[in-house]
């Protein structure tokens, strides 16, 4: 790279884009994707918990078995843009909660190990072992996700409070939103019409913890009650109403991939009120503004020229992935 191409690279942001604000709504997509893709995946193990028959548990683990690891790839990317774009958010974020991290993680492995140990003896007390195992890491993951995510927007100096528990419980129900859609796309008629009860009572459940868990945010900001006042947090949860209902109402009548889209909006949904209300602040606990914990130029745009090379590849490959094991699970296959 010549002394020209850096000093024109250092002088100001790519093509006068917001590259700040831009990073700020990436990384939290990143994050909403993560929320998503692995979403369901905990949501499959939660349902797990439900189903005594053997062939309806090893029916969830085939559908979700050639997905979970590479989904976690997105937590990965999440972590890896907060810290390249926000350093001083990485830091004080990561240290700040570092016991929530380091459960998060627990939870991961224990939810990544249990199905593995699970398929190796077909021995009734391992089995029920590795299976309670199994829907802990599903439900642990998602639930500290929610805690550490209440925590950052409210700015909470510590890592248990009652808005992280509140979070928590909401995420933790839409993953089984996610997870109930998904299952009934991939498996059919493997699964007992239970899903379908689950997925519906979740939805309802879940659009009531999300106005729990505004009432407590609110209690918590700054702003209070006029922080959700503001249009673009109106809208969404207008639309999450909607997409609540449409839910419903698709995976009633089967239409399953159509449930699975409208989880996807109310998982975007959510995490984009979270990005609303914290905005202009990235770390309400330090004070830090986007604009301010942002890195310097020249590594800004050095970044965004990777990033906008690197993610269309990462998304080719989940293309990729998705559409080889499209379709519903046959009898044969097995975790």
């Amino acid at each position: 790279m010549t002394s020209a191409s850096v000093e024109t690279l250092a002088s100001g942001p790519l093509f006068g884009l917001p590259l700040p604000e831009l990073w700020f709504a990436l990384v939290f997509g990143l994050l909403g994707t993560f929320l998503f893709l692995d979403g369901f995946d905990f949501g499959a193990g939660a349902i797990f918990a439900t189903l005594a028959d053997d062939e309806a548990r090893e029916a969830v683990l085939s559908a979700i078995g050639p997905f979970w690891d590479g989904n976690e790839v997105w937590l990965v990317v999440f972590g890896g843009a907060l810290f390249a774009a926000f350093p001083p958010v990485y830091a004080e974020l990561f240290s700040r909660h570092y016991l929530l991290m380091f459960g998060i993680l627990g939870a991961l492995i224990l939810r990544g190990l249990a199905p593995e140990m699970y398929e190796q003896r077909h021995d009734e007390r391992w089995q029920r072992w590795w299976g309670r195992s199994f829907v802990a890491g599903s439900v642990l993951a998602p639930f500290l996700l929610g805690a550490f995510a209440g925590n950052w927007l409210v700015g909470a100096p510590r890592s248990f409070t009652l808005v992280g528990v509140v979070v928590g419980v909401t995420v933790t129900t839409l993953t089984v939103v996610s997870g109930a859609a998904f299952l009934r796309l991939k498996t059919r008629d493997a699964l007992p019409e239970t899903v379908t009860r689950i997925g519906l009572g979740a939805v309802v459940a879940y659009l009531f913890a999300v106005v729990v868990t505004l009432g407590v945010v609110a209690a918590r900001l700054p702003a209070g009650i006029d922080a959700l006042l503001s249009a673009p947090v109106l809208a969404l949860v207008a639309v999450s109403v909607v997409l609540g209902v449409g839910y419903g109402v698709a995976l009633r009548h089967g239409a399953n991939a159509v449930a699975l889209a409208a989880a996807a909006g109310l998982t975007y949904g959510l995490i984009a009120v979270v990005a609303i209300l914290m905005y202009p602040s990235i770390d309400p606990a330090t004070g830090m503004t986007v604009r301010e914990a942002i890195v310097s130029t020249l590594p800004l745009n050095l970044m965004s020229i990777g990033a906008a090379l690197l993610l269309p590849l990462i998304a080719t490959y989940f293309v990729v992935l998705y559409s080889a094991f499209s379709g519903p699970i046959t009898a044969e296959e097995a975790y």
